[in-house]
């Protein structure tokens, strides 16, 4: 094949690449409310410089979950928001490690806008004490929302939420429960259903899907 031809094949191929598959979801505000400016604003924490790859991605998606689904692939720290035609919304996640992450599948049983905190006597034993209830606030382990996963209707105790410490993001390193950026799980919140469902795969198991292997 002449050198020109294969200059042209290869510059056609060019978008078929993973730094093409997965563009930065434009930064927007909308989903928030003023409560939210209000708290956001003078957070407790200093603002983490999370790596470009955890921050919010629009990418390819090809497993075939339904539109309106989450699915968090624990290996790549990221969780999915499926979107119609083959799209998906991509977040960075921090997660659980390994002897407490949560696998399998759930659903949405509830949902709740700066939740209080009411840490489990696991927690209280293995890293309290704490107060019997944390009210809700950007110094809440919760953060900004929390979507609350059940099993049947039988809470399963974990939970996707925001965090009030952005700079684990991408790290194994929560007590079992799916963390997001503030800014991202109020996002995820304004989109996310009732009921809707929410598949975590376990270590070992990527997504593989569309740009989760992103390297831009």
């Amino acid at each position: 094949m002449p050198r020109s031809l294969i200059a042209v094949f290869v510059v056609a191929l060019l978008p078929l690449g993973g730094c093409m598959q997965a563009t930065l979801s434009p930064s927007t505000d909308a989903s928030m409310t003023p409560r939210d400016r209000q708290l956001l604003a003078h957070t407790p924490y200093a603002q983490a410089n999370v790596p470009e790859q955890y921050l919010r991605h629009i990418v390819d998606y090809s497993r075939k979950e339904q539109p309106g689904t989450i699915l968090v692939d624990t290996d790549s720290r990221y969780l999915y928001y499926v979107l119609p035609q083959g799209k998906a919304i991509r977040y960075g996640v921090a997660v659980g490690e390994e002897a407490m992450a949560f696998s399998g599948v759930a659903r949405v049983g509830r949902m709740a806008e700066w939740p209080d905190w009411i840490p489990t006597p696991e927690i209280q034993a293995r890293l309290g004490p704490y107060p019997p209830r944390v009210s809700g606030g950007p110094a809440n382990p919760l953060g900004a929302r929390a979507l609350y996963l059940y099993a049947g209707n039988k809470d399963t105790l974990y939970r996707i939420h925001g965090t009030n410490q952005p700079e684990y993001i991408g790290q194994a390193i929560s007590s079992g429960c799916i963390r997001m950026r503030n800014e991202d799980v109020i996002d995820l919140f304004d989109r996310v259903k009732l009921g809707s469902t929410v598949v975590v795969l376990p270590p070992g198991h990527s997504a593989q899907a569309g740009a989760a292997n992103w390297r831009g």
